[in-house]
């Protein structure tokens, strides 16, 4: 992106109410253009990497991390935590809980593969709240996107797949999301442990760039820190095993609540982790929305075709 790194101007803890606090900043512009930074995952939290987006003369940027995540707590990573408080709807109220505490009456939803499915289910919740919506590398979350993503993407990675399959162990008629989910609560730091690992490996080998190499043993990425591979782990295996407790096909068949709301999609054409077929049926329900697919691009936004398009949206958007 082509911004430099704004320092917040403020940031918090915002109370739940239910034993969680959700970690929040704001940079930019004070009197700029609101807009929410919704971070994938579940479980990456909002890096400075989001702030980059923006270009903070115009914009008045809101990151959050997500529940459990980050430098909200508490953390996943202890597995004392529990999940039963950590779903989509949760994270929706957390969403409009912090945009009433910061006073803001409507902001620009802009969130990228997970961030998509909770942009979308924010926005359709409170539509009167969004201005523009932003996503790219859409995703919305299905058993079946699910399912592509564990079990039907082995067609391109077999070898990788078949490990990723043994690591789980999976019993008679067990999905894969759902033994991992069972490593990764199993009472042996160790099985928890090594389930995150595979978890983190097959997540690496999946959403890189055609053509790039696979990173091995992490380096310096992300990966490499045993309590982000557990945070990540625990939050994904949790939400895609549970279609983000969302109904089959809800965010498609309710995108005709967000006509009047101006939205761009952007997919990459060579998405492997998430094909461009759930954003193609959401810009043909929501009407005035534009869909931007990218030839020859992957997931995320490496690729400065996906770069380029979500910059250019921003700064049109920044003008209204």
């Amino acid at each position: 992106m082509t911004f430099p790194e704004s320092a917040p101007y403020d940031h918090g803890l915002l109370d739940t109410g239910d034993g969680n606090r959700v970690y929040w900043e704001v940079c930019g512009n004070p009197d700029g253009k609101p807009a929410v930074a919704v971070h994938g995952g579940p479980g990456s939290g909002a890096t400075p990497f989001w702030r980059r987006h923006f270009d903070p003369a115009r914009y008045r940027v809101v990151l959050f991390d997500q529940r459990g995540c980050g430098r909200s707590t508490p953390p996943v990573s202890d597995p004392a935590t529990g999940l039963a408080a950590n779903t989509t709807h949760h994270l929706i109220a957390d969403m409009e809980r912090l945009r009433a505490h910061l006073g803001i009456a409507k902001w620009l939803v802009y969130g990228g593969s997970w961030g998509a499915t909770l942009g979308l289910a924010y926005a359709q919740a409170h539509p009167e709240r969004v201005g523009e919506a932003v996503l790219f590398s859409v995703v919305t979350t299905t058993r079946a996107e699910v399912e592509w993503i564990t079990e039907g993407v082995r067609v391109h990675f077999p070898d990788a797949w078949a490990a990723f399959r043994a690591a789980a162990r999976p019993r008679p008629g067990e999905r894969l999301v759902d033994a991992y989910a069972r490593l990764l609560a199993d009472p042996d730091p160790a099985v928890r442990e090594e389930a995150a690992l595979n978890w983190c490996r097959w997540e690496d080998t999946h959403v890189r760039e055609p053509g790039a190499p696979l990173a091995g043993d992490f380096g310096g990425s992300r990966y490499a820190d045993p309590a982000f591979r557990m945070t990540f782990a625990r939050l994904v295996t949790h939400y895609w095993r549970h279609a983000a407790w969302l109904e089959d096909g809800q965010l498609v068949d309710g995108a005709a609540a967000l006509a009047g709301i101006p939205g761009v999609l952007i997919t990459g054409a060579q998405d492997i982790s998430s094909p461009p077929d759930p954003a193609r049926a959401l810009a043909a329900r929501w009407p005035g929305c534009e869909l931007a697919v990218i030839d020859d691009a992957g997931h995320g936004l490496a690729h400065s075709g996906m770069s380029g398009a979500a910059q250019g949206a921003l700064d049109r958007f920044a003008r209204y």
